[in-house]
């Protein structure tokens, strides 16, 4: 059996912070546009990392007992290895906008399926209603890693009433469980473009304006 080649999903995760604002989202645009440029934005990243990518790819779930397409999958092949199939699935990623579909994107992430299927690591961006519901989800990640052993990234996304701003939370999990956190926030700038920055960053710039 192939060992897993693990990324540091963390740093990938201060990539995601830190090139937010090229991603080019406004206040115009709707929920959609920014899956679809996030989507688009860890596509690029795996192209040049050499990966051949795919959005909306296949995967069967044996306990659904059909396929449930993966928003994206990132495949390594190596002709020099195997000319007729590709060695594993380097990454499965998730991005959902909707509240309570918070379970069924990590049952996705997780789920039992074909071993070739298996992915060696997985990001999921999720919206939540509040952080009240993050130690649930990875405890629920925890007991499903256990059994699937890949490195994971989940980023839960949550609006902040008091500051009025999104709160973006990344939890770093190996087969062992939970190894890092970090906590950025993302924002608009005075022409109403997205961007985000970690909290140690945004911290000066909130006590100049006399914030928490």
């Amino acid at each position: 059996m192939l060992e897993k080649q693990y990324f540091n999903l963390m740093q990938f995760f201060e990539g995601y912070v830190r090139n937010y604002r090229r991603m080019n989202l406004s206040h115009l645009h709707n929920r959609s546009m920014f899956t679809k440029r996030e989507i688009d934005y860890f596509a690029n990243l795996g192209e040049m990392l050499g990966f051949d990518v795919f959005i909306e790819d296949s995967k069967f779930d044996k306990l659904k007992g059909r396929s449930r397409p993966m928003d994206l999958s990132w495949w390594k092949w190596d002709v020099r290895i195997d000319d007729e199939n590709f060695l594993y699935l380097a990454l499965h990623l998730e991005r959902e906008n909707v509240w309570n579909k918070d379970v069924d994107t990590i049952e996705k992430l997780f789920s039992l399926t074909e071993e070739g299927y298996v992915p060696h690591n997985v990001i999921g961006i999720q919206y939540i209603e509040s952080p009240e519901r993050i130690d649930f989800l990875n405890d629920l990640v925890i007991q499903k890693n256990a059994v699937q052993k890949s490195n994971a990234l989940m980023v839960y996304r949550y609006y902040d009433n008091e500051l009025h701003l999104e709160r973006v939370c990344a939890y770093y999990f190996t087969p062992t469980g939970l190894n890092e956190v970090r906590t950025a926030i993302c924002t608009q700038d005075e022409l109403g473009y997205w961007f985000m920055c970690f909290d140690e960053e945004y911290a000066p710039f909130q006590e100049k304006r006399g914030g928490h």
